[in-house]
């Protein structure tokens, strides 16, 4: 009689005979009437998030959220907190997750995000930096024939270059990749640092480059056979292609890459994860390991290090003449009616717009009168000059700064205060194109802490704006806030109409001049705020 197969013999033999049947069983559930059919075969897990749709890398038409039943999560933020040098105070905690095609490690990254309550994640995937093919590649990727679960399938230089700025606060520009044309698209993502970046990819942990820049390890593990039905339903469903075609690309190219070079790298792993985004006992793990090495860092250390030193050279406050002090007694006064309100509050935005277009660079420029004598006068000497306001207050100084510029390009920044945590948060921005190129007139009302202002400006520095060229202008400052800019940015020209001294413990300008915001738009302040005790709470 002749010996029993060896181990690896009878795993190939069952396989050999599992997979048509395996196969036939996908078929008819995909031929099947009613959606989802397919979903029978897998645990149904609840993530209470859409499904992640595959065909590009990462879609731009998606917002850069997360949407779960409980909140949403800004996957493409900028972390709230900056020390006075306007760098970030601690690099971001860098989570990679490895695992086998379809094990489910996107899964397992929205759960950990959902269940971190942390607001600012960047959710980075490796599917991004797939090599651009060549024409003999593409060929050869369109019958199936290109083995995209090898290494040399990835641009590791590049993803390792993105990670390491990532985690050192800076903003980079993901790739764009196209599963369809197995090529990346011209547009690319522009993504900001965030608090915590969690890197998803089969070959997460084959670089060591790669692996010096990871926190923590965590291996996705799921069975094969799962992984396999996972493969099928999204190559036939979501790129297009036929059965045979995955098949054949799992046979030759995506099993003998996961036992060569994916499960070895298991040992590597902190945490091992089975079953992958049903497993919530290890993700509360995670979660709790991530929280106990997260740093919160308070404002009022922003400017603790320049407390009575004397107000920076950059800062230009407007002469207080009778004109300037009287309007300020009036929008100050909470008796003020919310007419008379709005008419000086813009009465002093036009003279703080004009005080501000004085420090925009200028050149002689001779023209000739209608008497036909020449005049040696001035002339703006940049390319544009481009406002943003920092919402939603700034956005009332657009007006004046629309009457003083004619065809001036405006820009939208949306800055909020998180009620619970009392941290200013970058939830939108809208800019224009080329901005780099211009003369920006940043405009926020008012300015206590500066949190929100060093924001800002680190956006539009993101941006590859000058920092010289930028002009933060504000009709109420508190002092703390222009120390907090003035030593974070020292080439940021700043200007105001007024610098009060104090702010209190919930950071509200002291003697102030009150929610700006509720008193323009006729809203309501917020129930914690007193009539005594009322400041601009976006910082």
């Amino acid at each position: 009689m002749d010996a029993p197969p060896g181990r690896a013999a009878q795993g190939t033999l069952f396989f050999s005979l599992y997979l048509p049947c395996l196969i036939a069983c996908v078929v008819f559930l995909l031929s099947s009437s009613g959606d989802g059919s397919l979903d029978r075969l897998l645990q149904p897990v609840s993530t209470g998030l859409s499904p992640r749709k595959r065909t590009t890398s990462q879609c731009k038409s998606e917002p850069p959220l997360l949407r779960t039943s409980k909140r949403t999560i800004y996957t493409a933020g900028r972390p709230p907190w900056y020390n006075e040098h306007g760098t970030q105070s601690k690099e971001a905690f860098a989570i990679g997750l490895c695992g086998g095609s379809a094990s489910g490690k996107t899964t397992v990254a929205r759960k950990i995000i959902e269940a971190l309550d942390v607001p600012w994640v960047v959710l980075l995937s490796m599917d991004s930096f797939y090599k651009v093919l060549s024409a003999e590649e593409q060929i050869r990727a369109a019958s199936n024939d290109y083995n995209f679960d090898h290494p040399d399938a990835f641009d590791f230089d590049l993803l390792t270059d993105t990670l390491r700025k990532l985690k050192q606060g800076k903003s980079v520009k993901i790739p764009v990749y196209d599963f369809t044309t197995h090529g990346r698209q011209k547009e690319w993502k522009t993504v900001y640092g965030a608090s915590v970046i969690i890197f998803e990819g089969i070959m997460a942990f084959t670089d060591k480059k790669l692996l010096q820049l990871l926190d923590m390890k965590i291996f996705v593990d799921t069975d094969s056979d799962i992984r396999l039905v996972r493969r099928l339903r999204r190559d036939i469903t979501e790129r297009g292609r036929d059965i045979d075609g995955v098949i054949k690309q799992y046979n030759k190219f995506v099993k003998p890459a996961f036992e060569q070079y994916i499960e070895p790298t298991m040992r590597l792993a902190d945490i091992v994860v089975p079953r992958g985004g049903g497993n919530m006992v290890a993700i509360d793990l995670i979660v709790q390991h991530v929280h106990s090495q997260l740093e919160e860092v308070r404002t009022a250390a922003l400017a603790s290090a320049h407390q009575a030193q004397p107000l920076p050279q950059t800062l230009s406050v407007l002469e207080s003449t009778p004109q300037v002090r009287g309007m300020h007694t009036i929008i100050r006064n909470k008796e003020t009616s919310r007419d008379e309100f709005i008419f000086y509050s813009k009465r002093l935005m036009r003279l703080l717009i004009e005080r501000a277009l004085s420090f925009l660079p200028s050149q002689v420029h001779v023209v000739q009168t209608p008497q036909g004598e020449d005049y040696e006068g001035r002339a703006f000497h940049g390319k544009r000059i481009t406002g943003v306001s920092i919402l939603r207050a700034g956005e009332t100084m657009e007006p004046a700064l629309r009457a003083v510029c004619k065809d001036v390009r405006i820009g939208k920044i949306l800055i909020q205060t998180n009620q619970d945590t009392g941290e200013p948060e970058l939830h939108y921005l809208r800019l224009p194109k080329d901005i780099s190129e211009d003369h920006v007139i940043l405009m926020d009302c008012t300015v206590s802490t500066g949190a929100a202002a060093m924001m800002a400006v680190r956006v539009l520095l993101d941006h590859d704006v000058q920092e010289d060229k930028i002009l933060l202008v504000s009709l109420l400052m508190a002092e703390m806030g222009v120390h907090s800019v003035a030593y974070a940015f020292p080439q940021v020209k700043i200007i105001t109409t007024a610098v009060d001294k104090k702010v209190n413990h919930l950071f509200h300008i002291i003697p102030g001049i009150g929610n700006f915001g509720d008193r323009y738009f006729g809203t309501d302040a917020p129930p914690d705020w007193s009539d005594e005790d009322m400041d601009e709470p976006s910082y």
